[in-house]
């Protein structure tokens, strides 16, 4: 996994999320810090991805397990699109900020998967 795209797509990851939730912060009227749990993340999955040049063995599968849990925790949010259509979400920017959370991480964490078994595949083709 050394010539791997990972970490750097881990840093581009972290950069959006921050961007995700600064604009949601704002969004809400710099009231709520809980529209910062995106940037939080962010910034997580970012010095991952700058350590992950280094080691991107450890360091790519800790982003995926942060990038895991976070998906798990935006799913309630995810759970409110119906309600945000139908316009009775009670907090409509939660659920466009952790529904764009979300679409992220889980696109994250394919990436990630897809790049531990084309790793996998290079070192058994290498040994064999």
């Amino acid at each position: 996994m050394q010539n791997s795209s990972m970490p750097r797509t881990t840093v581009t990851l972290g950069v959006l999320l921050v961007a995700v939730g600064v604009i949601g912060w704002i969004a809400a009227g710099m009231s709520s810090w809980t529209a910062l749990i995106p940037a939080i993340l962010g910034v997580v999955l970012a010095v991952c991805g700058v350590l992950g040049r280094s080691n991107p063995k450890v360091w790519i599968h800790a982003a995926l397990v942060v990038a895991v849990v976070g998906a798990l925790g935006t799913l309630r949010n995810v759970m409110g699109l119906g309600d945000l259509v139908a316009g009775e979400a009670e907090r409509p920017l939660a659920v466009i900020s952790g529904t764009v959370t979300f679409v992220l991480l889980v696109g994250y964490v394919v990436l990630g998967v897809r790049s531990f078994v084309a790793v996998r595949r290079e070192r058994r083709s290498a040994v064999g």
